[in-house]
C-alpha cells in the first residue's frame, strides 16, 4: 500500500540529501552568485608570487588501490546516518531509522546524463528502491531529478523497450500507474540500463542513464535486512 505523495517525497528528499553534497548549483538562471564585498571595504591585497619549486620526483609505480563505496554524510533531518549494507556493482544497499521507522533502499547514480539544450547545469540525480515494513513499503521506485520539473508535466522510465510513466511532483518522480511498479522493478532486474527523461520548469529536457548492474544482488541485499 503507498502511502500519502506528500510523505513520499519527503522521505525521498531525506535519502537523497543523505548522499548529495551541501549545496549544488541550480537550473542554468537560478543559480546563487557570491554576494558583492560590503560598500567601502578596502580590496583584498594580492597573493604574493612565490618563487619557482623544483617539482618532486614522481613516486614509484604502485597497484591501483579497489575501489570504496562512498560513505554518505549524515542525513538533514535527526542526524541520520544510512548505513551502508553492501555495494553490489554500480548499486549501493543501506538502511537508516528516520523518525524511529525503518527504512532500507538501494540507490544509484546515472551512468551518464544529456541535457537539451546541452550542458545546462543541474543538481545531481538518483534513482533508488525503498522498503519501509512500518508502512507496508516495498521496492518504491523514486528518482531525484536534479531539477524542478515542469508543472503538470509527465516523465517516463525505459527498460529496454518497455516505457513506464512517471508522476511528477518538485524534483521527484514516481511511478504514474502503482499496479506496474512490481513490474518495473522486475524489468530493472532483469535489465541492462534504465533511461528516465523529463522536462524541467524552464523546458529543459534531460536523459539519465542508470546502470543496472548490480540492482538485483542490491535489492536481496535490501529485502534480507528488511523484512
Amino acid at each position: 500500500m503507498h502511502i500519502h505523495r506528500r510523505w513520499r517525497l519527503i522521505l525521498s528528499l531525506l535519502i537523497a540529501a543523505a548522499f548529495a553534497a551541501p549545496v549544488f548549483a541550480q537550473q542554468a538562471g537560478e543559480s546563487s552568485t557570491p554576494a558583492a564585498p560590503a560598500t567601502g571595504a578596502p580590496p583584498a591585497a594580492p597573493a604574493k608570487k612565490l618563487p619557482r619549486q623544483k617539482p618532486p620526483a614522481a613516486p614509484a609505480a604502485t597497484a591501483p588501490a579497489a575501489t570504496a563505496p562512498a560513505t554518505p554524510p549524515a542525513a538533514v533531518t535527526g542526524g541520520v546516518k544510512p548505513t551502508l549494507l553492501g555495494q553490489y556493482g554500480d548499486w549501493g544497499a543501506y538502511a537508516a531509522s528516520p523518525g524511529g521507522k525503518k527504512v532500507c533502499f538501494a540507490i544509484a547514480k546515472p551512468a551518464s546524463s544529456e541535457t537539451n539544450p546541452p550542458n545546462r547545469p543541474r543538481n545531481p540525480s538518483y534513482l533508488f528502491i525503498s522498503s519501509r515494513p512500518a508502512d507496508k513499503v516495498s521496492n518504491e521506485v523514486s528518482i531525484i531529478i536534479g531539477y524542478p520539473f515542469k508543472a503538470n508535466a509527465e516523465a517516463t522510465v525505459e527498460v529496454g523497450s518497455t516505457s513506464f510513466a512517471l508522476y511528477t511532483q518538485q524534483d521527484g518522480a514516481w511511478i504514474k500507474n502503482a499496479a506496474e511498479e512490481t513490474r518495473l522493478v522486475d524489468a530493472m532486474r532483469a535489465g541492462q540500463n534504465a533511461v528516465v527523461k523529463g522536462v524541467s520548469a524552464k523546458g529543459t529536457k534531460s536523459a539519465d542513464t542508470f546502470s543496472l548492474r548490480g540492482l538485483s544482488q542490491a535489492l536481496d541485499r535490501v529485502d534480507q535486512d528488511c523484512r
